[in-house]
């Protein structure tokens, strides 16, 4: 069973789980898939086409749902007025037990992984890929096809030109790396030897610091994410 208020609206191909809760005013226009027990607050628009220039914005109500679509997994919550975009080139993604934060923003073809947060009005440019338990905290901005790796946090009202590797503090305009969240990898139950090392590689300048880490315990997916998606 879902709960949807009266006020939602859904239309088009939206595919629901079970268990969730659709707050008052929530437009979601598929097709958009959505897994179970997901908490969507007031004014949250799922769905919207992709915000291109070139693209062609359909001119009949009726027609609103084009798309690559969005993939929404399960226990997100997903705060007020939060927007999420269609995929243009491929699905914009959500993971599972995301916190999105009010008025964020996910533009098109975007991936947000599992435990990842998002706080009040961070957006993300096209292509952005944010990794497990990434915290990207209030008012942050990353720029179109940038990868926030795994554990990586972001401070507040910084501005992300360039890819921010796992379990790295990064913050200011433009953000530059400044040190390891120490926090986060001990919430991650990695070994205190790795914090240490990621301590000491940090301090470095983190693109050629990071071969340190190969093979440190505790970090070899997030490493593994690294070299898939942040030395592109």
């Amino acid at each position: 069973m879902n709960s949807i208020h009266p006020t939602a609206q859904l239309i088009g191909e939206v595919t629901l789980g079970s268990g969730n809760l659709i707050g008052p005013l929530v437009v979601i226009i598929g097709p958009v898939t959505i897994g179970d027990d997901n908490w969507i607050g007031t004014g949250a628009v799922i769905g919207a086409p992709p915000e291109v220039r070139s693209w062609q914005h359909p001119m009949d109500a009726a027609g609103l749902d084009t798309g690559k679509g969005i993939v929404i997994g399960d226990r997100n919550v997903i705060r007020e007025y939060v927007q999420i975009h269609q995929g243009w080139h491929d699905i914009t993604r959500v993971g599972n037990d995301v916190f999105l934060m009010n008025q964020s923003y996910i533009a098109h073809d975007c991936t947000v992984e599992d435990r990842a947060t998002l706080a009040s009005s961070v957006l993300l440019a096209g292509h952005v890929r944010v990794g497990v338990g990434a915290n990207l905290g209030l008012g942050s901005s990353v720029h179109q096809r940038c990868y926030i790796a795994e554990g990586a946090m972001v401070g507040m009202g910084s501005v992300v030109t360039r890819n921010v590797p796992p379990f790295a503090k990064a913050y200011g305009n433009p953000a530059r790396v400044h040190g390891a969240n120490v926090v986060g990898m001990e919430r991650a139950e990695i070994p205190a030897g790795t914090i240490g090392a990621a301590v000491s590689t940090y301090a470095l300048p983190f693109d050629d610091a990071l071969e340190s880490l190969v093979g440190a315990a505790g970090l070899e997916r997030a490493l593994a994410g690294w070299l898939r998606h942040g030395t592109e």
